[in-house]
């Protein structure tokens, strides 16, 4: 028996590079999946139902299960839809792996309302109605008595949580409030029976491949070598996340090629204090740099 063996899962931004390869591995480790991916471009325009039914359809010929899922999780009822599928088609849903994503990249100064909105969109509401219309399923098996043993994977990422990413102030944004709603979201479900983390990870995909810098860093290598930057290296990590068994819950990872690094948020380094009222000129003196 494969480690999701009997796990129904949805995982969006499933037709290429990470959420690819998080299905492929699902599937083979036995959780049947709701592929989904509405099949657009980088910054998130168009539709193409091609990658979602692709994917599904490696996944069959590999004698695993799945199904396709091409509506836009940026919006409430497409997320609503890719939950209800999964409980449609195979009577329940164990985790929900949140993954799709968009980059539309402009410095502060130079960047659109358009920019920023469909970025926040996809990524952090994306997240946060997917969670929604999960948590209200989970929250409703609980109240019957019947207690699940769900997980949840967000996808955060370095832009947003360890290294400020100049010209992806809303990319950097979103991946920031995704960490913060990952532990929030812990906290809150815990009572349900869902665990919560998330990942940032760093691989070879799309949206890497076309931020400037980051292509020729991540070539990939020579016939022999191990490719430290497939997509496929990080799934491992998700893949245990979703176990039924596993006990971790409110954590964010890094993760990249051979390493995985817990992360910690913002906490106190350095601290003044006062007996009185403060004044601006003890501020100046004293205040952290």
């Amino acid at each position: 028996m494969g480690a999701l063996e009997g796990r129904v899962a949805v995982i969006t931004g499933a037709g290429r590079g990470i959420g690819r390869e998080h299905a492929l591995l699902f599937a083979k480790e036995g959780a049947r999946i709701v592929v989904n991916d509405l099949g657009g471009s980088n910054a998130g325009e168009g539709a193409d139902s091609g990658p979602a039914h692709e994917v599904v359809d490696e996944i069959v010929a590999a004698g695993g299960t799945a199904v396709a899922n091409t509506e836009n999780v940026a919006t409430w009822d497409g997320a609503n839809s890719a939950v209800q599928q999964a409980i449609d088609e195979f009577g329940r849903l164990d985790v929900l792996v949140n993954n799709a994503g968009i980059l539309r990249d402009s410095f502060i100064a130079g960047m659109e309302e358009a920019q920023w909105d469909a970025v926040i969109a996809v990524h952090l509401k994306g997240h946060f109605a997917m969670l929604h219309h999960a948590a209200a399923y989970w929250k409703a098996q609980s109240k019957a008595g019947d207690q699940p043993l769900a997980a949840v994977i967000n996808t955060a990422s370095g832009s947003g949580v360890t290294i400020p990413n100049a010209g992806q102030v809303n990319y950097g944004s979103a991946k920031a409030g995704i960490a913060a709603m990952t532990l929030i979201a812990a906290e809150e479900l815990e009572r349900y029976g869902v665990r919560v983390n998330a990942i940032a990870p760093i691989a070879r995909t799309r949206l890497t491949l076309a931020t400037p810098g980051m292509g020729s860093l991540m070539s990939e290598p020579e016939e022999g070598e191990l490719d430290l930057f497939s997509p496929a290296n990080i799934s491992p990590l998700v893949a245990y996340l979703a176990t039924e068994k596993c006990p971790i819950t409110g954590k964010v990872y890094a993760v990249q090629g051979g390493a995985i690094s817990a992360l910690s948020g913002w906490h106190d380094t350095d601290t003044i204090e006062t007996d009185g009222p403060w004044l601006i000129d003890d501020i100046a003196a004293r205040l952290p740099q």
